[in-house]
């Protein structure tokens, strides 16, 4: 009989092994989900006899494609709050994960997308197989990455995360490790007996990475490294607008068909993320993320586009969003800056650092 609970424990010899359980919604994460990823973190943390966790999701399509996006919508369409706790009880998890004191594997077979990447992409020993397709997708349903997406992406070489960030493109396994999304490549029919592995006694060698990196290769050759020039070029500037006049004047075929994808996207999701990311490099912790993108995450969520794209991309798959406005000119700094703004009377900041605090700045860009 199938085992319908959303999240299996099974301990492998010293190895907590979870496995996220609902490969019809391509694991999507519920609240519940959360919770129950948190709880077992926090016993196994204390557990002396596991002596790491090792993360994956059923079926064969994917680790997890992010959040319940449906949910969501549903609830921002209520006015509802109940999204606000579960990205706040996220967030708490993927600062958990990042700060997990035990190793913790994540296999990124499949799609990994959003919060897929929150709760494998923190972790200290991350795998990706000749399948993932990795992405932080939220530009095109009127949302800004978040689950700490911002602090990733703002940190790969170059200017490789804002394009990644801006374009929403999912990359695979050479890209993905590239942008230091990932750390090793394992051939996905590997991935059982990398398992297997992992819930073994220590071997010849006893450390787990030691054990991933017994079955590691050499990943297919991704594209971005051959498209680096283009991309620091174009995506160092200061501005959306900006960024889109080098990539149609790049002369680049490549650069203007990442131009016309950028059009499609929610102008304002597009000058947020920007600025979400160009921050994001200046502070100093995760944490600090995770608290900016929360604020984010709330405002966002109260804009129209993000029930509007979610209605287009999703629902009823039109691919004709509406957007709010409806280009990159309407978009003023002074909206653009509310996003970023601490939250107001009655609303509960995330406070998972103490106070946000700035290094100098990203590249020497202003944010």
């Amino acid at each position: 009989m199938n085992d319908d609970r959303p999240v299996l424990l099974e301990k492998r010899g010293t190895c907590l092994h979870l496995t996220l359980n609902r490969p019809r919604a391509l694991n999507a994460l519920s609240h519940t989900m959360v919770r129950l990823l948190d709880e077992a973190l926090s016993r196994a943390e204390q557990d002396e006899s596991i002596a790491s966790v090792l993360l994956s999701g059923a079926g064969d399509r994917g680790l997890c494609a992010g959040g319940d996006i449906r949910a969501l919508h549903d609830d921002a369409r209520a006015s509802g709050r109940a999204s606000l706790e579960f990205w706040r009880d996220e967030y708490r998890l993927n600062a958990r994960i990042a700060r997990f004191p035990k190793p913790y594997v994540a296999l990124m077979d499949g799609i990994v997308m959003g919060g897929g990447v929150g709760v494998s992409a923190h972790s200290g020993i991350r795998v990706v197989t000749e399948r993932s397709r990795v992405a932080m997708p939220e530009t095109a349903i009127g949302f800004v990455p978040d689950v700490g997406g911002t602090r990733l992406l703002a940190t790969a070489p170059g200017e490789l995360g804002t394009h990644l960030a801006l374009t929403g493109r999912s990359v695979g396994a050479a890209d993905a490790v590239l942008c230091g999304l990932a750390d090793h490549h394992v051939p996905a029919r590997l991935l059982p007996a990398l398992t297997e592995a992992l819930g073994e006694p220590a071997g010849q060698d006893p450390s787990v990475a030691g054990i991933v990196q017994r079955f590691a290769t050499d990943p297919p050759s991704g594209e971005l490294a051959a498209q680096r020039d283009w991309i620091d070029d174009c995506y160092a500037a200061d501005s959306v607008e900006e960024i889109l006049r080098r990539l149609r004047e790049s002369g680049v075929t490549a650069a203007e068909a990442a131009s016309d994808e950028l059009l499609t996207k929610s102008p304002l999701a597009l000058k947020v993320t920007l600025a979400a990311v160009r921050r994001a490099a200046r502070l100093d912790s995760l944490e600090a993320v995770l608290d900016q993108e929360f604020r984010v995450s709330s405002r966002a969520f109260e804009h129209p586009d993000f029930v509007e794209g979610v209605r287009a991309r999703i629902i009823d798959k039109d691919n004709a969003p509406q957007w709010k406005p409806g280009s990159l000119a309407e978009v003023d700094d002074q909206e653009v800056a509310r996003f970023f703004a601490p939250l107001g009377p009655g609303e509960q900041e995330l406070g998972l650092a103490p106070e946000p605090t700035c290094t100098p700045a990203y590249g020497g860009q202003a944010g």
